[in-house]
């Protein structure tokens, strides 16, 4: 990865919450990565509430990393640390991923979509057709009750909201700024937002394993994030109704 101008032509926003055994691996991947692709780049790492070591390994990896930024929050939020991410990313493309999940073939596709086909924020999904989920059987069950909630509640066009996106930073900006939810369903609202906007949405087939077990036992998160959709159902009526003529 070249050391980054003022303003990179990508940025990989990287959310951590307690990753201290992960972040290491991650960050070097990726910085290998995309040096080999001799791509203009940075990384921005967003620590939200960590309590293990990881604000501090992050630093120190920036120390060594020219491209490497660090964004810190007090509290543990995902979505809070995406929003975060997304305004803090100087890049013409803003990529996110996960300490655990995480493709640079995703990456490829997806700038070529964004820059050549006019694409405002391409998923990588893993409920399209081609992806390979090779998560354990409850969490893809989970996976597909929840897309599915996602379509019958908000209309959600894509087949999935969550885990891998690149966005068009200058076209999404807004799009951010009007998200209201935090938590599991930040990603979703803005997926949603941008469809209505009349954006290109675009997914592609994702390969997704898992390299460690949810922090969050998936019954918990699974009842809060059908909540917060029909909390956000209720939000976009409402908007909906003001902005009618």
């Amino acid at each position: 990865m070249t050391a980054p101008a003022s303003n990179p032509a990508l940025s990989i926003v990287l959310p951590a919450h307690n990753e201290v055994a992960l972040l290491g691996s991650t960050v070097t991947n990726l910085t290998t990565g995309l040096a080999a692709r001799g791509l203009d780049a940075e990384i921005v790492v967003v620590e939200n509430g960590s309590r293990d070591g990881t604000l501090r390994l992050a630093r120190l990896l920036a120390a060594q990393m020219p491209g490497l930024r660090i964004v810190s929050l007090p509290t543990g939020n995902y979505g809070a640390a995406l929003r975060a991410g997304f305004r803090a990313a100087r890049g013409d493309i803003v990529v996110n991923v996960d300490v655990d999940y995480y493709d640079l073939a995703f990456v490829d596709a997806a700038l070529a979509l964004v820059r050549e086909k006019g694409a405002a924020i391409v998923v990588a999904s893993k409920r399209a057709a081609g992806a390979r989920d090779r998560r354990p059987l409850l969490r893809r069950v989970l996976t597909y009750g929840f897309t599915t909630a996602n379509r019958l509640v908000l209309g959600m066009q894509v087949s999935d909201a969550h885990g891998m996106k690149a966005l068009d930073r200058a076209a999404l900006a807004p799009i951010v700024d009007s998200c209201v939810t935090a938590g599991s369903v930040f990603d979703v609202e803005m997926v949603v937002r941008a469809e209505r906007a009349g954006l290109v949405t675009v997914e592609i087939p994702a390969t997704v394993a898992e390299r460690r077990p949810p922090r969050t036992p998936v019954w918990r998160r699974s009842v809060e994030s059908l909540a917060g959709i029909c909390r956000l159902r209720v939000r976009l009526e409402l908007e909906r109704r003001r902005t009618r003529p």
